[in-house]
Parts: structure tokens; sequence; C-alpha cells
């Protein structure tokens, strides 16, 4: 008889068997064996971290039906938040990154040299991880808990781990070295290569602009502190460690972060603020969002304006206008101007009215400037791009020092009345308008823009446009064709009308002739010369008689009507 104790043994022991089991599978499905890839499809299940926190895969990019990022981002959170994204530099030497775009059914895969590599349905190479180890077999790789996907050797060491190479952003549990560096992605969904970048330089990590030509940084804009390491800990804060070892709190202030209860980043957003985030892990409610709490620097837009020596295009671009709204650029184009890209206001503003040279006299005066008129915006300045000052001016001293310059787009009035010394300026400024401002609180001028009227046209010759020096030529040789067509087109219609003319006159003199003729045949009383009768006669071949007047002979005659006429004609006796 089997004891109820043996019952509870064999229970037991099912109950382990089955629960390692269950592990051993889960603990299985964690880890990216070598071989194993990721197809760019709807239907991809990525790679998850054990907790789900987590993914690893491709990620479909906002807008693009066909395009995928290979990224890492919350899987728990709807708005699925991407905190690192393969790009073709992610390497020490070139880290600034621009993403690897996969088409549909790229893939990504764990090879044997211990590299992750991505390839388009041509199997070419898109993007490959480095390798940090180079004597170290490739164990597996494996997306962790804290964000980090790592490529782990048989030694239990990473051969390579994304934590190395960030983008926009950073995590509990990652830190920044002297040669680490974050770059802002170029809009809130567009992961192009951004303007700002956040990096160690000279004994501090500083926020700084970048080139987008040259890819060269500008001076710093906003120094975070000295140091050497920029940690954020697993504790929620973000610290600078100076070389001796002592930490700086640079983030959060005046708050407690609870990571059991919030998921944390730290971005570096494409409008140039460095932000830290907070999440709950465990919503309560369907309209949970990112909280910010905090943020650097406070007021972007003076920010840039008071520390990047005139370099660099601003927060929102050239010939824009910023306003900070809750520590982010409020963007927008000043009057006579439009956004270059409105799904990107960020990148700045065109002139809605093209200036040409046509509009300028030689001395530079503005041609016909009655057709030009002012738009105000109160609270407002550009102080940069300035090549003209006015001192004592009046506002109206300032419009028409504008209106008569053809150089002059805007120009910025300080009254009078808001004057310390109780004297206005005028500061004339050309284009491009660079670092413009709105600010009620700090701002005490006025600009003043000059803009067509609504009803106003340009009487001068258009600019000229691509191709009209080819199209020139042939209306030139169009020309030089049709006016040597005309000319002899002339001297063939002279030459014509001459010829016409003669025969015309010729034909007179025979119709003339003839109905001379015709009358003397008819009346009888023509008289002929002796050369005619003979001629008539046939040199009076025959003869028909003789009488007192003389021998008669026959001949022939023309009449007015074309034929001949037979004629007696009479040959009176002559002396030869």
């Amino acid at each position: 008889m089997v004891s109820p104790l043996s019952h509870v043994h064999l229970f037991l022991l099912i109950f382990i068997t089955t629960t390692l089991w269950i592990f051993t599978t889960v603990e299985a499905q964690r880890n990216v064996s070598v071989g194993d890839f990721l197809s760019a499809h709807g239907e991809s299940v990525p790679w998850q971290s054990p907790s789900g926190d987590f993914a690893f895969g491709f990620h479909l990019i906002p807008g693009e039906e066909h395009r995928f990022l290979l990224a890492i981002w919350y899987a728990k959170i709807p708005e699925r938040t991407i905190v690192w994204y393969a790009n073709r530099h992610s390497n020490r030497e070139d880290p600034g990154p621009v993403p690897a775009a996969a088409v549909r059914n790229s893939k990504v895969e764990l090879n044997r040299t211990g590299h992750l590599v991505l390839t388009d349905p041509g199997n070419n190479e898109l993007w490959s991880s480095g390798t940090v180890t180079n004597d170290a077999r490739v164990s597996h790789a494996a997306m962790l808990d804290t964000g980090n996907f790592v490529i782990a050797s048989e030694n239990s060491g990473n051969l390579w781990e994304s934590f190395k190479y960030p983008t926009d952003t950073i995590l509990p549990n990652q830190e920044l070295d002297v040669n680490g560096s974050l770059f802002s992605t170029l809009a809130e969904t567009n992961y192009n290569k951004g303007r700002y970048q956040l990096r160690f330089d000279q004994g501090s990590f500083i926020l700084n602009q970048i080139d987008m030509f040259t890819k060269r940084p500008y001076n710093g804009y906003y120094p975070l502190g000295a140091g050497s390491r920029l940690i954020f800990n697993d504790s929620g804060y973000i610290q600078i460690w100076n070389s001796s070892g002592s930490p700086l709190n640079l983030a959060p202030v005046n708050v407690v972060p609870r990571p059991e209860s919030n998921y944390y980043r730290a971005t570096l957003g494409f409008d140039g603020v460095f932000t830290l985030y907070s999440y709950p892990r465990n919503p309560g409610g369907g309209d949970e969002r990112w909280s910010v709490l905090w943020f650097r620097p406070e007021d972007i837009c003076q920010t840039l304006v008071d520390n990047t020596a005139r370099l660099g295009i601003g927060p929102c671009g050239y010939n824009s206008i910023c306003e900070t709204n809750n520590g982010r650029p409020n963007c927008t184009c000043p009057p006579g101007f439009s956004f270059l890209d409105e799904k990107i206001p960020h990148t700045g503003c065109k002139q809605d009215y093209a200036s040409y040279p046509e509009d300028c006299n030689t001395d530079g005066s503005t041609i016909e400037e009655d057709r030009f008129e002012f738009k105000t915006m109160s609270f407002a300045d550009f102080p940069f791009s300035d090549y003209g000052v006015l001192q004592p001016a009046t506002e109206l001293e300032c419009r028409q020092s504008c209106l008569l310059d053809c150089s002059c787009a805007v120009a910025i009035l300080q009254d009078p009345s808001l004057s310390p010394d109780g004297t206005g300026t005028c500061w004339k400024k050309k284009l491009p308008l660079s670092n413009g401002r709105f600010n009620r609180q700090s701002i005490d001028r006025t600009a003043l823009f000059k803009v067509p009227k609504s009803n106003a046209s340009r009487t001068s010759p258009d600019p000229p446009q691509p191709g009209d020096e080819n199209q020139n030529q042939a209306v030139l040789i169009l020309s030089a064709l049709l006016g040597t067509s005309a000319i002899f087109n002339f001297l063939s219609l002279a030459v014509i009308s001459s010829t016409f003319f003669c025969l015309y006159r010729r034909r007179l003199r025979d119709v003339d002739r003839t109905v001379h003729s015709r009358r003397d045949l008819e009346t009888n009383l023509r008289s002929f010369a002796y050369k005619e009768v003979e001629q008539a006669t046939n040199r009076f071949k025959e003869e028909l008689g003789r009488g007192a007047f003389g021998t008669v002979y026959k001949g022939e005659l023309p009449s007015s009507y074309g034929n001949f006429v037979r004629q007696e004609i009479r040959k009176g006796r002559t002396r030869r």
C-alpha cells in the first residue's frame, strides 16, 4: 500500500521537474544562439528581455510602410519608445549615427564570428556590430532587462554591447566616458542625425551644436559639469564623476527616483534639450505618457544666443522666431516667410517674396520703394545679422532707412521711451536671419519686416531662370533666320514683280498692236511697210493678177483674234 507521504513526494518531484523545464525553456528563449535570425516584416517576433520590459528587433519607421529600424524599445509601453537603433557608424572612430534603415524582408543574424549582421533581401550588408575582444569565441546573445543587448563569449565576457554605442538616449546602469557621446535625431520620428551633441570636451561634459555639412561641433552652448564619466546609476540618478572619484548629482533635482515603480530614460532631443523622463511601470489609466523630471538648458532660445558666439542657426533654423514654451522651442515664421518643411518646423523658414538684383539700383537703393510696406512684431529680436545701425533714430527714420536700402530685410527698433538713455536705436538686418527670439518679458524691441504690398508687382524684368541663356540663343538664331528670310523674300518679290511688270508692259504693247491691226483690217485703212508686205506674201510668191494700179499677190495677215486672214494685196509700181 502506497503511503500518502509517497504521493506528496511524487507530486513535489513532478512540480520541480516541470518548473525546471519551464525555466529552462524560458531561459533558452531569452538567449539568442549562433545562427538565429530575425526578418523585417510585420509578423516578426522580437527578442525580448526576461521581464519583457525591452525588445530587440525590427521597428517600423513611422509614416513608412516598408522601412524598418533595427532597434531596442520599451516593449510594455504602448508608445514603444526607441532607446537605441543600429546605425552605419556605431564605432569609436566615427560615432555620428546614420540609421541603417532596412527594407521589408531584410534579416539580422548572429553569425559564428560573434557579429550581428544586418543584410537586405539581396544579402548586401547594411550594418554589423563591432567586436570588443577578438580572442574569445561567441557563446550567445541576449536582450537584458537593463535595456542592454549583449553578445557574450564563452568565458562570460561581452564581445559587444549596445550600451557602448548609444544614439540619443542613455538608461539606468549606462555610462558615458571621455569617448562617448549622444547625438540628437533630426526630428521626433526622423532618426537621421540631428544638429545637437552631448560630449566630453576639455574636462567637462557639454552640449553643442553641429554643423550639418561638415559634421564638426561648434562651441558648447551649455556645460553639464566637470568630470570624466557621466553615469546614469541604477537608482535613477544622473551623476558626473571627476578624476578623484567624487560624484556630482546632475539630475533629478528635488525628486527622489523610484526605479522599482518607474522606467527612466535621459534623451538628447531633436530640439537640443537634454531631458530626464519617467514612466510608471504599472499604469493605472489609459492616458499615461512620459513625464519630464528635469531638463537643461531651461531656455534653449536664449541659451543658444548667449553661448554660441554667433555660430549655428539656432533652435528653429534660419529666418525663424523661437519662443520657449515649457523648456521647448516653439518655432514660427515671421511675416513674409513660411516654413521650409511644414512637418519639421525647426528646420527654418524661407522668404515668400524672393528679391532679385533687379530690385536694386546700382547704388544699392530700392527700385520703386512704394511697392513695399512694413509688418511689425513686438517683443521680437534678431540679435545677429545686423550690418547697419542708426542712433539716435525714430520709428519713421528706421522705416525710411530700411525701405530705401535694397539689402534691408528687417529692421529692429528700440523705442526711445524704452531705451535707458532715452534715444532710439535702429539695427538693419539682411538675410539670412539667425537666432530670432520672441519674449514678452525680456525683449523691449520691435521687429519691422519689409514685405511687398499685396497688390504690388515688379515692373522690372523677371530674374533669369535656368535655361534662359539657351532660350535666348535660340531666339537670336531664329530672329537671324527670320530676318534673312525676310530680306530674301523681299528681293524675290521685287524680282518677280519686275518680271511681271515687264511681261505686262510687253503684253500691253502686243495687245495695242493687235487692236490696231484688227481695226485696220476691218476698216481697210491700215498702211503697211514694204518689209511687212514682203513677209506677208512670202516674197511675192503667188501672183493673182494685174491691173491698172499694179500686180495683186496672195498674202496672210494676222488678225486681233489670233488667226491669220487671207487678203489680196496689191503691189504698186515702185522704183528700185
